[in-house]
């Protein structure tokens, strides 16, 4: 950080993360999976890889595998080639099918509100705002049509943002030494400052989601304690004095990177109007950690 602006784009890049990150993560946490995997024959590992990856074409299974940085390629490649088997084009449409029904169960009445379309207006400027260069999961989906549905383009235009950031955060951790598991294992980490606010998955769910075994997760571990940025613990493993000066950095510096996308004299207000739907979403009580209000 060079500057109190610096400092403030930095705190505006990581307030627009945790802000808008739920209505982006319905697409992988919501009833209407099981439904979507069914009708097109695949698995949930199939409908994610195939799901997420779509706009990067039909394309060799190792290019998906780098974009998506941290998934073993025992899930991604199969995964991969039972979407390509079911037609990358159908994948992505039954998604898009799948989040209208959706964000009009969640949403009700306000699915129709004139100010998705703004919103979506706004946040599809703000990426075309920003450079691509390096970023190919993020390039991909800002090249992708936009939804039909105005909901659903209000989704689209906040993924390509969502995409854009972890392509940023992919290159923060290739330039700390953090490939792929080792990159879970060390965010995964206890961390003994309760200040500290993370979005968890567990080891389970990683696991299962990232196709990554007991000994996979062992051997990450063990090198992570090699390298000083971790010891081991009675529950698992948590982050040294080094580790945690290392996580704080990835974060700053992701944001960092980030913020420009985030400079703009609105932000806040563009956070604070989107904060309805992104609540409606959380209330639902789909998403992990959540529970159905109202």
């Amino acid at each position: 950080m060079t500057s109190i602006a610096d400092e403030t784009t930095q705190q505006s890049a990581r307030k627009a993360y945790e802000s808008i990150e739920p209505f982006h993560v319905l697409a992988y946490f919501n009833p209407g999976l099981r439904a979507a995997r069914e009708d097109l024959g695949i698995d949930a590992h199939a409908f994610y890889v195939g799901a997420r990856g779509a706009p990067l074409g039909d394309c060799d299974p190792s290019v998906v595998v780098s974009a998506f940085y941290n998934f073993s390629s025992s899930v991604i490649t199969p995964g991969w080639e039972a979407a390509r088997g079911a037609g990358l084009q159908s994948v992505a449409d039954r998604r898009v099918q799948m989040l209208d029904d959706e964000l009009r169960a969640i949403l009700g009445e306000r699915v129709n509100d004139p100010e998705i379309v703004e919103l979506t207006a706004r946040y599809t400027d703000i990426a075309a705002s920003v450079p691509f260069g390096g970023r190919p999961l993020a390039s991909a989906w800002a090249s992708a049509a936009q939804p039909e549905q105005p909901h659903v383009a209000l989704w689209h235009a906040i993924a390509v943002l969502r995409e854009w950031r972890g392509d940023n955060h992919i290159a923060v951790l290739v330039n700390h030494g953090l490939d792929a598991l080792d990159a879970v294992t060390f965010h995964e980490a206890e961390i003994a400052d309760p200040t500290v606010r993370r979005r968890l998955l567990g080891r389970k769910l990683v696991q299962i989601t990232r196709g990554w075994s007991d000994d996979d997760w062992e051997a990450s571990v063990d090198r992570l304690v090699d390298k000083g940025y971790v010891a081991r613990t009675d529950t698992g493993h948590e982050l040294t004095e080094t580790g945690l000066v290392m996580y704080r950095a990835i974060e700053a510096e992701t944001d960092a990177i980030t913020a420009p996308a985030w400079s703009g004299p609105d932000v806040d207000d563009l956070l604070d109007r989107t904060r309805p739907y992104v609540k409606a979403v959380i209330d639902a009580g789909v998403l992990p950690g959540t529970k159905k209000k109202g």
